[in-house]
């Protein structure tokens, strides 16, 4: 893993996510010297797409959501 200062990463981002991208590196990033954060390559989701509803996630509506709300519904503080 490389290592680079916060500058140098900020000024050569478009070239760091290349080199992250083609090659895998990895570099470690650093301000004055210590470890603040790393830029490495996401993880790979084994053929599954990133943008699908997960089964255990979905679940029901239980009204209307285009429904009006009576002022009484309202939350005092929005009245």
């Amino acid at each position: 893993m490389k290592t680079i200062n916060i500058h140098d990463a900020k000024t050569r981002l478009s070239y760091l996510l290349a080199a992250v991208e083609r090659e895998g590196e990895s570099f470690l990033i650093c301000r004055y010297g210590k470890p603040v954060g790393e830029l490495r390559p996401a993880p790979k989701l084994a053929g599954k797409n990133p943008l699908e509803v997960h089964a255990e996630l979905a679940g029901r509506i239980l009204y209307d959501p285009t429904e009006t709300a009576d002022e009484d519904e309202w939350p005092e503080e929005n009245r």
